[in-house]
């Protein structure tokens, strides 16, 4: 067997493989007892016909063709491995010359090669815009209404209705002067300014009286009955009404409802809170425009064989989890209002995407001969665990049993090398002014607060939101 590698792309390898007389006349013995297998030649057990009562039976030519195929499978693995090349795809057979005079076979396989940069370019010191992480005041009271929310009570109320009140209230819908009774409701009880029913109802009830019937045009939502979507004609009977009553907000009222003593540690902790969680924010939001301005400023054109296995693999997966939820993906394009060639499009972007960061990362890390110490990998497990108890230590053995330390190792080079790029970026806000993205140390809560979502989120990532953390959950997911 001769071979010889020519460079037919950036990462991509042509491998030219002679097939010899030798090779192809085994090849062509091992052809003959399968093509025998599996027809009747009369005088022969099935398999055991000799090659030239085999050629005669099913032709010379079919049994050669059969005889290259076969000699393909053994040569192309061991001309790989003698060329020292690794593929990171499947090979590709592009060509066959069967018309040699010495009746020897040239085939040209296309192998696909995992890309990397050999340098990045001089990027210097660069600025990426970033929204402002200040908590202004009206951010804090708007979490102090929400505590005192949790606490108010509904008065009844007579006059005239506004955004936060509450109505008990009989809608009748119709649609071309029809009734739609799947539409109606009787004796609802309804927050005005919601917006959690029917589209338009908020705007019909806001500024009317208690005792009296309004009406207007509303839009059904989607999927609710076989109108939904549709404009239709809403009269509403408004039977009573009650008010929100906030209670004051007083020490004694925090002391009672918080951890806190008083309105001022209330305070503070809500803004300590909040702008760990702005910072937490920005530097994930950060770290994704620092890589997104790296690629726009490298050359990397990625193999087409190695982006078609990866939307191929994420196709197949998504397909996989809809199929546990007994969902086709005919109906799941339906729900996500997508038709199959944009489907086809938004995962290959988002293959494209992640596989060029990847590439970019890695590249980094080899390039600045990053390594992971034995400390590295028990710091990154323990930001895994979130806090968990568990043995670090015995956790690293079985990663290390299972062969699933490499994937690990590749995880925090990748870390490494986003915090590398970070560092180099200047995070500004609109007007070129710097902004502070240092990380928040916020205390852990004995006892629920009145946070809202976004600084419960904070508080639970860690003690301390680190964007190195979000960089190993983001390459989890998307490498």
């Amino acid at each position: 067997m001769k071979t010889e590698v020519t460079e037919s792309g950036r990462f991509e390898r042509t491998l030219t493989i002679w097939i010899g007389s030798e090779e192809l006349a085994a090849a062509k013995k091992k052809a003959a007892v399968k093509i025998s297998s599996n027809m009747k030649i009369k005088g022969f057990r099935p398999g055991k016909a000799p090659l030239a009562v085999v050629e005669r039976a099913a032709g010379a030519d079919y049994v050669r063709s059969e005889a290259i195929d076969e000699a393909i499978q053994g040569v192309v693995p061991a001309a790989i491995d003698e060329a020292g090349l690794d593929p990171v795809t499947t090979p590709s057979l592009s060509e066959i010359r069967d018309d040699n005079e010495d009746g020897t076979v040239e085939i040209d396989v296309v192998v696909t090669l995992w890309p990397t940069l050999e340098a990045l370019p001089d990027l210097g010191d660069f600025e990426i815009e970033v929204e402002p992480v200040e908590v202004t005041p009206e951010a804090i009271e708007e979490q102090i209404d929400a505590l005192r929310n949790q606490f108010a009570e509904l008065d009844d109320y007579e006059g005239v209705l506004s955004s936060g009140d509450f109505a008990m209230i009989d809608i009748a819908v119709t649609k071309d002067d029809k009734d739609i009774a799947a539409a109606a409701a009787n004796d609802m009880m309804y927050e005005i300014g919601s917006q959690s029913f029917i589209e338009g109802l908020d705007e019909i009830l806001e500024g009317a009286s208690t005792g009296t019937t309004v009406g207007g045009d509303g839009t059904l939502p989607e999927g609710y009955t076989d109108l939904g979507g549709e404009l239709v004609s809403l009269s509403v009977t408004i039977k009573e009404a009650k008010k929100k009553i906030l209670p004051e907000l007083t020490d004694e009222m925090v002391a009672e409802a918080t951890e806190f003593e008083t309105i001022e540690e209330l305070h503070e902790a809500l803004e300590k809170n909040m702008l760990a969680f702005n910072v937490h924010t920005q530097r994930r939001l950060l770290q994704d425009k620092v890589v997104q301005y790296v690629l726009n400023e490298i050359d990397l054109d990625l193999p087409s064989a190695l982006v078609d296995a990866e939307v191929e693999a994420r196709v197949r997966n998504l397909v996989s989890r809809l199929e546990g939820d007994n969902i086709s993906l005919h109906d799941y394009l339906g729900i996500v209002g997508q038709n199959e060639e944009t489907f086809i499009a938004t995962m290959r972007d988002q293959a494209e995407h992640a596989l060029s960061t990847r590439v970019l990362l890695e590249s980094i890390g080899a390039i600045e001969n990053f390594e992971v110490t034995d400390e590295d990998i028990r710091l990154h497990i323990e930001a895994m665990l979130q806090g968990q108890p568990a043995d670090v230590d015995q956790l690293v053995e079985a990663w290390k049993s299972s062969g699933q330390i490499e994937s690990l190792t590749s995880d925090i080079l990748r870390d490494k090398a986003l915090a590398k790029l970070i560092d180099s970026a200047t995070p500004v806000d609109s007007d070129g002014n710097v902004v502070d993205l240092t990380p928040v140390v916020i205390d852990t809560p004995e006892k629920g607060t009145p946070e809202d979502e976004s600084a419960d989120e904070a508080d639970d990532e860690s003690e301390v939101v680190d964007t190195q953390d979000e960089a190993t959950e983001q390459s989890e997911e998307e490498l």
